[in-house]
């Protein structure tokens, strides 16, 4: 027997779920599994607090802060520290791209970014927020947004300009 609270977050999730996953899938520069593991997160985060987040001025502000407070909350496992990264997985099917997706080149330059640089540049550009809401996303002042993301598109710049081979935007 569902409640009305229950009802209510099943249609939240039914109509924003896909757009978590693809925020998700941006954040993490293309990890669709961590990705999966981090919306799984941040609804379960919204479901214990649904009352306030209900009561938020600014609901799609709050979902956000959660999503990127559940990356923090994966980066800092002490598990995931002690994982070696490999240049290539041995046996990996190729993930069918949607139109629209990033290319490549792109995704991997977006992978070699830190987690906060990348988060600025997928909200500033790839969400379109202004520097405000980008800043309430992250936890921190317009200043460092601007600073993050310049230094960011900077980075980018370099990667994808001395690699022809990535640049295929």
């Amino acid at each position: 027997m569902k409640n009305e609270r229950d009802e209510q977050f099943h249609r939240f999730v039914a109509s924003r779920r896909a757009a978590l996953v693809r925020t998700a899938t941006l954040l993490t520069a293309g990890d669709a599994h961590l990705a999966e593991d981090l919306v799984q997160s941040t609804l379960t985060k919204l479901y214990v607090a649904w009352p306030a987040f209900q009561r938020a001025d600014n609901p799609e502000g709050y979902v956000r802060r959660t999503l990127v407070n559940a990356l923090t909350d994966e980066r800092r496992r002490w598990w995931r520290r002690s994982e070696r990264s490999m240049a290539e997985v041995p046996d990996r099917a190729a993930a069918p791209h949607a139109e629209g997706d990033l290319s490549d080149g792109l995704r991997v330059a977006l992978r070699d970014l830190p987690p906060r640089m990348r988060a600025a540049l997928v909200f500033r550009y790839f969400y379109d927020l202004d520097v405000a809401d980008t800043a309430d996303a992250l936890g921190c002042s317009e200043g460092t947004v601007k600073s993050q993301t310049a230094r960011a598109l900077d980075r980018l710049r370099a990667v994808l300009g001395s690699n022809p081979s990535l640049a295929t935007l």
